[in-house]
């Protein structure tokens, strides 16, 4: 299918301060003691151009809330003072991660600025610096090109938004973040998601980058033959990389499928039309909630046909998105509107039978035509319009280059326009970086060990498998891992290693907030494993209770939920009433009855008690000469 991939993985660096400030690196934890609002423009470039993706923002016509505090944020973040130097940790990250990439540094780094009007920094721009150039990559005996290395600041963190306003907490914004850039020879989806695996490890590796929810975000370019590059933003779990290639390709494989109906039905662009026609008398008594409500606040109901178009609007591109959805979102964003109803998945949303064959009647519509219509302010409803029809036009040609954000399932959806070449220009408030070979040389001297070498020293110190060796490298968890260990000989890293792996990927499927979890839950856990007050096999319940309640201390968990060890008297009352509830059963077998004795008090206990102790109260029960 002629599929190429490039990848763009985002992290976050683990660094005292922000890159161009003292601030911390941490997130709030206290209300904001400033908010203040503003509204961003685009401007053009040197070139007088505008850049597209800019104009787009601009076009929502939202204000920007901003709020900030002073424990996280300064005059900086506020666009109040100018930036300082990069911050020099921050600098050494980049270069020891371009060496370990076999990259190239630059003798000078240079910060540039990138137009970004979404309201998610200050300034309307992000200040970015490359830091190396062509470096490589082996996964699977294949070499993968990393184009480029940059640095730059994190964006602001949304806490919130309406059709109005979008509200951004300062306390990310200026993080510092690396940027890795692979070039497009990426040939299939599982490719790319071992491709984002081997880079996590790298960063990993350096034991300078942050963990959780929000701290790496991995970005598509994707293509397929006759179809378009995509740019997929967002992208926060592993997993879904491949997941989220495969369903790209599904949805462009799908819209040339529709292009190519579109042709054999004689369709062309100029019969697209911008021939707006006000419906509202013949919707106007319908039981269309959206209909009713934008008529009582004065608005329109409008329409456009499609020639053409009859039965491709309800057309599935990947699951639960259809041709119509890509047409409604368009106009979504670009008209301001709640939405859009057409007639393929018409009579329905209060909109009877009489109300479709008025309107088909009303736009001239043919067996072989779709139309779309729209209830909103005129404004609104003529901004929607005229992004039906072009998103229409495009469907004949193809499949438009656009960018889209990921959904959790892999699914993506229209963000904005492509960015255009207009969008960079150099950062006149941050001076140049000299980066000195004596620099490189002393980086150089001191790398950090890769992945497969940690792999097999933790699977000889802790005889544990290299298969469980390797996920705990390819995880999150790898310092707490050893930390955890030290705690007491009494658990088998075996175990605490499964935990932190599989147990914890398989909490994350079941919904469960897993990255609520910080390592001071995971060590109290354990500790409380270690010093015999919960049983391991309690261990699962209290993270999950933790998870939804991450204020809360172990030991909150396991009083909440009844899980502390019970003492040796309390063990052998429950112990003698099994055996009573089992009378005969135990009377004819005897000692051979312990094995079933055992799974029913280890039933009752629920993980309360200590296996070996349970067996050998068992024992004294069922074999009373024992010894």
């Amino acid at each position: 299918m002629g599929l190429r991939v490039g990848l763009e993985v985002h992290r976050q660096l683990d660094t005292r301060h922000k890159l161009f400030c003292e601030c911390p690196t941490i997130l709030s934890t206290k209300p904001p003691t400033l908010t203040l609002e503003r509204r961003l423009r685009p401007t053009q470039s040197e070139l007088g151009q505008v850049d597209p993706a800019a104009l787009f923002e601009f076009n929502k016509g939202r204000a920007i809330n901003y709020e900030a505090d002073p424990e996280t944020a300064c005059l900086v973040e506020l666009d109040e003072e100018p930036p300082h130097q990069l911050d020099p940790e921050a600098v050494d990250i980049a270069l020891t991660i371009s060496l370990l990439l076999h990259a190239r540094p630059m003798d000078e780094v240079h910060v540039m600025r990138k137009v970004v009007i979404d309201g998610s920094n200050t300034t309307g721009f992000q200040r970015t610096a490359i830091i190396s150039l062509n470096g490589k990559l082996d996964v699977d005996r294949k070499e993968i090109p990393i184009q480029q290395i940059s640095l730059e600041e994190d964006a602001g963190r949304k806490t919130g938004e309406n059709k109005n306003t979008v509200i951004f907490r300062l306390d990310r914004l200026g993080v510092p973040l690396i940027e890795i850039a692979t070039g497009p020879v990426i040939k299939d989806a599982q490719e790319a998601g071992r491709v984002a695996l081997a880079i996590g490890q790298v960063l990993r590796a350096t034991k300078k980058v942050k963990r959780g929810l929000g701290s790496i975000r991995q970005d598509l370019n994707v293509s397929i033959e006759e179809g378009a590059l995509i740019e997929i933003k967002g992208v926060q779990e592993l997993d879904l990389v491949s997941k989220a290639v495969e369903l790209e390709v599904q949805r462009q494989t799908s819209l040339l499928q529709i292009r190519d109906e579109l042709r054999s039905r004689k369709v062309k662009p100029a019969d697209l039309k911008e021939d707006f026609h006000e419906l509202t008398p013949l919707v106007s008594r319908s039981e269309s909630k959206i209909v009713q409500s934008a008529l009582k606040l004065g608005g329109t109901v409008q329409g456009v046909k499609l020639p053409g178009f009859g039965g491709l609007l309800k057309r599935e591109l990947m699951p639960g998105i259809r041709l119509g959805t890509e047409i409604a979102k368009r106009a979504a964003y670009w008209g301001r509107v709640a939405g859009v109803f057409h007639s393929d998945e018409l009579p329905g949303y209060g909109i009877g039978q009489a109300e479709v064959g008025a309107v088909a009647k009303k736009l001239e519509c043919g067996p072989s035509d779709a139309f779309v219509i729209i209830a909103d302010y005129k404004e609104n409803v003529l901004d929607g319009l005229k992004a039906v029809v072009e998103r229409a036009r495009e469907a004949i040609a193809g499949v438009p280059e656009e960018t889209r954000t990921a959904n959790p399932d892999g699914t993506t959806y229209y963000m904005r326009p492509r960015p255009g070449a207009a969008r960079m220009y150099p950062e006149t408030d941050v001076p140049p970086v000299q980066i000195s070979s004596d620099r490189i040389r002393q980086i150089g001297d001191n790398l950090p060990r890769m992945p497969e070498d940690i792999a097999r020293e933790i699977g000889s110190k802790y005889e544990i498998s290299p298969k469980l060796a390797a996920q705990l490298v390819n995880s999150e968890y790898l310092d707490t891992f050893g930390e955890i260990a030290a705690i007491g000989k009494d658990i088998a890293p075996s175990f605490v290693a499964t935990v932190l792996t599989e147990s914890m990927r398989s909490l994350a499927r079941d919904q469960v907030p897993v990255e609520n979890l910080d390592d001071t839950h995971l060590k109290e856990v354990f500790r409380l494993v270690a010093e015999g007050k919960t049983a391991k096999e309690s261990v699962l319940e209290i993270l999950k209770w933790l998870a939804t309640h991450p204020t809360a201390n172990a030991a909150s968990a396991v009083d909440q939920l009844n899980l502390g060890m019970i003492g040796r008297a309390e063990l052998k009352g429950v112990i003698s009433k099994v055996l009573e509830s089992h009378r005969s059963l135990v009377q004819a077998n005897g000692a051979k009855a312990l094995g079933k004795m055992m799974n029913l008090v280890m039933a009752e206990v629920r993980g309360r008690a200590d296996p070996k102790l349970v067996t050998e109260l068992l024992r004294t029960e069922l074999e009373p000469d024992r010894g």
